[in-house]
């Protein structure tokens, strides 16, 4: 939790949806708001919003973009689903709508394409998603393995640090 008062309001007039192309600009604005992610162009968010619609999710509460998560199905890795970022707006976090983004996610693309993986990778510094991660692999029982995917050296001299890559699944084992 994160001190911050539950926001009641947006909770009952959440809505999860696929994103739009109208969501772009807004996507980008919810991001530069929620640091470590990096951000990205606005054209690179409208391409989300375009080319990755199905395998994406946005929260909004009156009109308003409070959350995403952006993914997409690698082309050599047909059978997992990628999740690159995660954005919850300040004012609900502590909310669990990063989870119930997750959730929606599972249902309506994992489980609705017959996906085997989840994916995604985390900087070190960025125990929110660490922790939404791993907390939801341990919810649906299912193995979460992680490796280096980007050493701190691959990203130049930005100064950024190493991506680990978080494999959550498979989704189709027996129960």
């Amino acid at each position: 939790m994160n001190g911050l008062m539950p926001d009641l309001a947006v909770a009952r007039s959440l809505q999860l949806r696929p994103p739009e192309r109208r969501d772009g600009a807004a996507l980008h604005d919810l991001v530069a708001a929620c640091p470590p992610l990096d951000l990205n162009s606005r054209y690179a968010y409208l391409l989300l919003c375009e080319h990755h619609a199905q395998t994406s999710v946005v929260a909004e509460s009156d009109s308003e973009l409070v959350g995403a998560i952006t993914a997409y199905v690698p082309p050599q890795q047909p059978d997992t689903l990628f999740i690159w970022q995660v954005a919850v707006a300040e004012r609900i976090r502590g909310q669990k709508l990063g989870t119930r983004m997750l959730q929606h996610l599972l249902q309506h693309c994992v489980h609705a394409q017959g996906l085997r993986w989840v994916e995604t990778t985390i900087s070190p510094d960025n125990l929110a998603s660490h922790n939404l991660f791993t907390q939801f692999a341990v919810r649906h029982d299912a193995g979460c393995t992680t490796t280096t995917l980007f050493a701190a050296s691959d990203f130049g001299a930005s100064g950024h640090q190493a991506e680990s890559l978080y494999k959550i699944g498979p989704w189709d084992r027996p129960a």
